[in-house]
């Protein structure tokens, strides 16, 4: 069962996502889109997105850090375990902590709020479900393996880390997950999963980038006068003056 969970289903799982991506920017173009409600209700919007958003930013960043980082570099680069340690634990609730509030105010408000809640989907409720599982067992890891030390101190640098890794270079080992804390099993399938529904939902947003206003033609905006240059024809905005 090892090998199904922590071999098999991460890779159908990154393969729906990537796969699920490249279908709906061909096939789904106009539905790419967060579906913004700000006309809707703009005041907890204006307080739930930013505490949700950087939240976010900062356990990604944390993620990055933990699971891709050796801790042999870190040793390398004279960080102490016990300094990584108060850090990592540190941010990462400070970042757990804005993400939980930050959504929180965001579900209330698409609760509470009649449009709102009329415009939201089946698959922004399941999205909103699995994204809260994952945040609630991040959190709990950290706090259960890291201050309480229930169930005995565990070093997920020695362990998932390592199965992260050897997972993106295609040479995974499904005995590193074993020998962990069911809070990391569950927290690392559950991330998984969401990441399968990932391109189904308003999460595809986070690839989108305004890359295209970098090249575009400068808007020329002309004055009333310009209607009385009888057969001159206007110059158009990206045209060269010469």
């Amino acid at each position: 069962m090892n090998e199904f969970f922590f071999i098999i289903f991460p890779y159908l799982c990154l393969t729906t996502f990537v796969v699920g991506h490249l279908w709906r920017y061909r096939y789904d173009k106009f539905g790419w889109t967060t579906r913004s409600s700000q006309l809707y209700e703009n005041r907890l919007l204006r307080i739930g997105s930013p505490l949700f958003h950087f939240g976010m930013l900062g356990v990604v960043a944390g993620h990055i850090i933990g699971l891709l980082v050796p801790q042999s570099w870190t040793d390398w680069a004279g960080i102490s375990e016990h300094t990584y340690h108060v850090v990592a634990v540190g941010g990462g609730l400070l970042a757990g902590v804005m993400t939980v509030v930050g959504m929180v105010i965001l579900i209330y408000r698409r609760r509470t709020v009649g449009p709102v809640f009329s415009a939201t989907t089946v698959m922004d409720k399941v999205m909103y479900a699995f994204l809260a599982v994952v945040i609630v067992l991040g959190m709990w890891n950290t706090i259960a393996g890291s201050i309480l030390t229930i169930g005995g101190e565990y070093n997920y640098r020695e362990g998932v880390s390592v199965w992260y890794r050897s997972f993106l270079a295609f040479q995974p080992d499904a005995a590193l997950m074993a020998e962990a804390p069911l809070g990391f099993k569950l927290h690392a399938l559950v991330a998984f999963a969401l990441f399968a529904l990932w391109p189904f939902t308003r999460l595809v947003h986070v690839f989108s980038a305004p890359v295209g206003y970098l090249t575009r033609p400068y808007i020329v905006y002309r004055s009333r006068d310009d209607n009385k240059l009888g057969s001159h024809q206007p110059r158009r905005g990206w045209d060269r003056v010469g």
